[in-house]
């Protein structure tokens, strides 16, 4: 059975929160914070990393000052929902740098791709020589966002 978000305490939890909000945090500063010692600060952290409720530390960047101001989402259909079919699809949009989110999804379509590309021509060029030719992609839609109103990270575990 896999370990869930119940199976965290409050110091998990507030370490968590922390964390999400300031990754590069001391340990003295997050056991400051949370409440607790060095020490078992730091034992908790290594178990929560072990555990996998924190995959990774990185820094978030800008994709506005980046260039990468042109986002679409794409509704994917594909030829057939067979688990083989799936797992090749599955497997080959992780060699796609623009694709930010990919999610299967219940309803008139398969997948839903978040796509971040620099213009519109650069999305074209994706569209046709990437996903398109993705294994088992039987149509596709876009869906060109505007704007961003709302982007955030995890969302509140407290």
């Amino acid at each position: 059975m896999e370990s869930g978000i119940s199976d965290l305490d409050r110091f998990d939890r507030a370490i968590l929160a922390e964390l999400a909000g300031e990754a590069r945090i001391s340990v003295t500063e997050l056991s400051r914070r949370i409440g607790l010692s060095k020490s078992p600060t730091q034992t908790r952290l290594k178990r929560l990393e072990e555990a996998g409720y924190i995959r990774g530390y990185r820094a978030v960047l800008d994709p506005i000052r980046l260039g990468l101001d042109h986002v679409a989402f794409v509704e994917v259909r594909m030829v057939d929902t067979r688990e083989g079919t799936l797992a090749r699809f599955n497997a080959a949009i992780t060699t796609i740098p623009e694709i930010e989110q990919a999610h299967l999804i219940a309803g008139n379509f398969d997948y839903l791709l978040k796509v971040r590309t620099q213009d519109m021509p650069s999305y074209r060029r994706v569209l046709a020589e990437k996903v398109s030719t993705l294994p088992g992609v039987a149509s596709t839609s876009t869906f060109v966002a505007m704007e961003a109103v709302k982007e955030e990270g995890v969302a509140d575990v407290t």
